[in-house]
């Protein structure tokens, strides 16, 4: 199964473990800027970097989960700016960055908290992740709107509406792990014997 149980996990171990080791990286750059750019396209600033957070943070050490995160955004961005046609202001740029910033925090929070609870099934931590990552996405987000405007757009409904989005993309990115797994560990067994 790629979702590992936590109780043995570690550093050296991950939660999902869609490829071998030495392919994760990569897998999970291309995973997340495939996402990013579906997600993006669909949603606009809606995109679910939470559960990018999660998934990547679940599969990677902190560094290189850093990266891949900072590489969806990056694309998150360019479509924004690019294909939807963002204003090209100070506000706006100011904004990208502090979904940035948010979803780099959101990673980092997702690979604490998977550290914190080694002993819960593998699935618990996943939603628990999601839940510490999703907050601390909007924590920043909502403390940029004093200085950036907006806040507005934080009502229960728009964040509950987002956390849900959310949850759905953090199955269906898991799905795609296991998918993944099963089809990799199918070509391993046959090429074995």
């Amino acid at each position: 199964m790629a979702v590992q149980s936590l109780s043995h996990a570690n550093p050296a171990k991950p939660y999902l473990v869609p490829v071998q080791r030495r392919y994760a990286p990569m897998f999970a750059f291309v995973l997340l800027v495939t996402a990013s750019a579906l997600a993006s396209l669909a949603f606009a600033c809606a995109t679910p970097f939470a559960a990018f957070a999660v998934v990547v943070a679940a599969m990677l050490p902190v560094r290189p989960a850093l990266l891949v995160v900072a590489a969806a955004w990056l694309v998150n961005q360019g479509i924004g700016f690019g294909l939807l046609h963002y204003p090209i202001d100070r506000n706006t740029i100011l904004w990208g960055l502090a979904i940035g910033a948010a979803a780099l925090i959101a990673t980092v929070v997702a690979t604490w908290i998977l550290a914190l609870v080694p002993r819960a099934a593998g699935t618990i931590s996943l939603a628990l992740s999601l839940i510490g990552a999703y907050a601390a996405y909007e924590i920043v987000l909502l403390a940029a709107t004093p200085f950036l405007g907006g806040a507005g757009s934080f009502t229960a409904t728009i964040v509950a509406r987002i956390g849900i989005l959310s949850a759905l993309w953090l199955l269906g990115l898991v799905a795609v792990c296991e998918i993944s797994h099963l089809l990799t560990s199918a070509a391993a067994r046959r090429l074995s014997s």
